[in-house]
């Protein structure tokens, strides 16, 4: 257990979402400083405290024992575009930048004609030579992806890939013997015990992944190893300070052959860090350290609550003994 996760003398952060994400509208997570820097604990309140405890190994290894050397400087990333309407959706890709866009889809069971006009707006707005992808997050089962996947996979004019369609592996494979489309795996890599399972079954096509919950930048990077496929960062939608792990897990890979979903500071409403990491001209640099909070901003951005800020606090005291 780090002596540096003294939960009396972290930082708990509340920041606005500019759209509702995962379904919230508020982000909250805690900061903590270190030798090597500034780190971020922020896993989403309904994980266990053992799942959080990985999100937690990715703090310890940011701010005790910095990144592996990266092998790139810039990292191609995607707009990430929530489940709003079809205006807005077109509004967020046209402003951001990027030739790639993450779409959400299967917000709630009857989505699916919200879902064919936001992606058709997406496409208006990349144009013919963007990609799209979209992202279930496992809420469909495996006839309702088929289906699903066909109609949107049209409405889009092509998807690059679909992200965790379903929730198991077997569904993922199922799905993928039936589609034209790529699968990518999220939830199926970073919540397995056997993260080489998924290639394995012929699951997926592409591995998603987040270092913050896997338990590191090197944890990651083994993960990928073991997947043995193409991967993609993606967010666990961190401020600044946490994204800037991610890419440098993105930075660190071997192989990158798809833009990274990383842009999402965008569906932030403020940052605790003066220069956010945020795309410019569809790309990101690669940091070697962690950025360095703004006092100004971390009062800004103080969680308003007493009773979450003790939430917080006692949540990290609870996960930091599993790292013993």
């Amino acid at each position: 257990m780090s002596d540096l996760l003294d939960p009396e003398s972290a930082f708990v952060y509340a920041i606005p979402l500019r759209t509702r994400f995962r379904g919230i509208t508020v982000r909250e997570g805690v900061l903590v400083e270190g030798p090597r820097g500034w780190g971020e604990f922020c896993p989403f309140p309904e994980y266990d405290d053992r799942e959080a405890a990985g999100w937690l190994a990715t703090t310890v290894e940011q701010i005790e024992a910095g990144w592996p050397e990266p092998v790139r400087e810039r990292i191609p990333v995607n707009c990430t575009v929530p489940a709003v309407g079809p205006e807005r959706a077109h509004a967020v890709v046209a402003a951001s930048g990027c030739h790639t866009a993450k779409v959400k889809v299967a917000d709630h069971p009857d989505s699916l004609a919200e879902d064919l006009e936001r992606v058709a707006a997406v496409r208006d707005a990349l144009g013919p030579g963007g990609s799209i992808r979209v992202d279930a997050n496992g809420r469909w089962d495996v006839e309702t992806a088929v289906a699903h996947i066909r109609r949107i996979d049209r409405a889009a004019g092509g998807l690059e890939y679909v992200e965790q369609p379903c929730r198991t592996i077997e569904e993922l494979a199922a799905v993928r013997r039936r589609v034209d489309v790529p699968i990518a795996a999220d939830e199926s890599i970073r919540r397995a015990e056997d993260p080489l399972r998924v290639a394995v079954a012929g699951a997926a096509d592409i591995a998603v992944l987040k270092c913050t919950p896997l338990g590191g930048v090197r944890r990651a990077l083994r993960v990928a190893e073991a997947a043995a496929l193409p991967c993609v960062v993606s967010s666990a939608l961190e401020t600044s300070v946490g994204l800037a792990a991610q890419l440098a897990l993105a930075g660190a890979l071997p192989h990158l052959d798809f833009a990274c979903g990383l842009g999402t500071l965008n569906l932030f409403d403020g940052d605790v860090v003066t220069d956010s990491l945020r795309p410019v001209d569809g790309h990101l640099l690669v940091p070697t350290t962690p950025p360095t909070p703004n006092p100004e901003l971390l009062q800004r951005f103080r969680h308003p609550a007493p009773e979450r800020t003790e939430w917080w606090r006692a949540r990290l005291n609870r996960v930091r003994r599993l790292l013993n």
